[in-house]
């Protein structure tokens, strides 16, 4: 089984600043898609960010020039640098990691951290 640790989550003022971190484990055999993803109240869950093995990044328009996703391969570990956080931004936010374990296709998500901006 893979794990999914997440932290970094918090309360923060508008303006302000967070940086997200999920560490993947267990039976890992490779990554492709690394991702975050965000759930505000009474909302569908929306991707954020996404990065791929060899680099390539989306980002969603809302968060564009605010937001860096980043990821560090020889750790499993994906991060969220979240600048000039704003009101809106108020969500739990969760890892996905997409790719292969040993024997059936990588899909697991992180249990959520809530990062709150308050105003």
């Amino acid at each position: 089984q893979v794990q999914l640790v997440e932290s970094g989550g918090g309360l923060v003022q508008v303006g302000g600043s967070l940086r997200l971190s999920c560490a993947a484990s267990g039976t890992i055999f490779s990554i492709n898609t690394m991702g975050w993803y965000r759930q505000a109240p009474g909302k569908q869950r929306e991707l954020v960010a996404a990065i791929t093995s060899s680099g390539s990044k989306n980002y969603a328009d809302s968060v564009k020039g605010r937001f860096t996703i980043s990821r560090d391969n020889a750790k499993n570990t994906v991060y969220l640098q979240m600048n000039s956080l704003k009101p809106e931004d108020t969500a739990v936010y969760y890892c996905n990691v997409r790719g292969r374990e040993v024997f059936r296709t990588l899909d697991a998500w992180g249990q959520g951290t809530l990062v709150t901006v308050s105003s």
